[in-house]
């Protein structure tokens, strides 16, 4: 039987193992390379990023922030991955990056002007967002600017379904995805059954947490942040930008 795993920790580590490139640490999909590089940009604009900062990516991706960080010429740059495997592969570009989770960061009381955390808090659990939020309290040093991105505001689809048998499973992504998606799901079949791994479909990037902008704004006040502004991502249009200072 093939069974699902929202396990969004595995789905990291499993990324990092089959990762084609570097981009596919972004969890954006393939193709979408202009657009990480644009939201990137957009954030180092919004909270005015420059030489005087020390900043900390939670949820780092690629690095892309870091390099840009490095660009613009930032104090301190480090970010944080949920896997060893992820560290690896994008220590070798030559940015500073460490594994840590977002509710557990091993640093220094006020060390931070700039936190970074986006398009990460939708697949951690419900119950350490609150924790996540005071971790980005504690760090940010007053006056800090902290950029929460791409949260959603309703809940995600629902996972697919779980079939018994590899026929079932392959008959419904054919018949609602299509022959690639069909044909790729296929080649993972074939190598978990000839490297005699479990079958586990890891649907690590299915929303766990999501809120509407008063119930994020109320999170980050109870954790000790002051909202300053949010505003509608424009890909996808379904999430909040948060802007918060301590």
């Amino acid at each position: 039987m093939i069974t699902r795993s929202a396990d969004y920790v595995e789905y990291c580590r499993e990324t990092a193992v089959r990762s084609r490139t570097l981009h596919d640490l972004a969890l954006r999909g393939a193709g979408k390379e202009a657009i990480t590089a644009a939201i990137h940009e957009g954030i180092a604009k919004d909270v005015s990023l420059g030489p005087d900062d020390d900043l900390v990516d939670i949820g780092c991706g690629e690095g892309r922030m870091l390099h840009l960080a490095a660009k613009i010429g930032v104090r301190s740059a480090i970010g944080f991955l949920a896997t060893e495997e992820e560290v690896a592969l994008v220590k070798a570009t030559g940015v500073h990056v460490q594994q840590a989770f977002s509710d557990e960061l091993p640093l220094a009381d006020a060390c931070a002007s700039v936190v970074i955390c986006n398009n990460v808090l939708l697949i951690v659990p419900r119950e350490k967002i609150l924790p996540s939020l005071r971790e980005m309290s504690r760090i940010a040093r007053p006056g800090a600017r902290i950029y929460i991105g791409e949260l959603p505001y309703l809940p995600g689809p629902p996972l697919d379904p779980e079939f018994d048998t590899a026929r079932e499973t392959l008959a419904y992504l054919y018949g609602r995805y299509g022959l690639r998606t069909c044909l790729g799901m296929a080649r993972r079949m074939v190598y978990w059954k000839l490297a005699g791994k479990q079958m586990i479909i890891r649907d690590g990037t299915q929303v766990s947490f999501h809120a509407t902008a008063a119930e994020m704004n109320a999170l980050a006040r109870e954790a000790g942040l002051t909202p300053v502004r949010h505003w509608q991502h424009e890909y996808p249009k379904t999430r909040n930008n948060y802007l918060f200072t301590k």
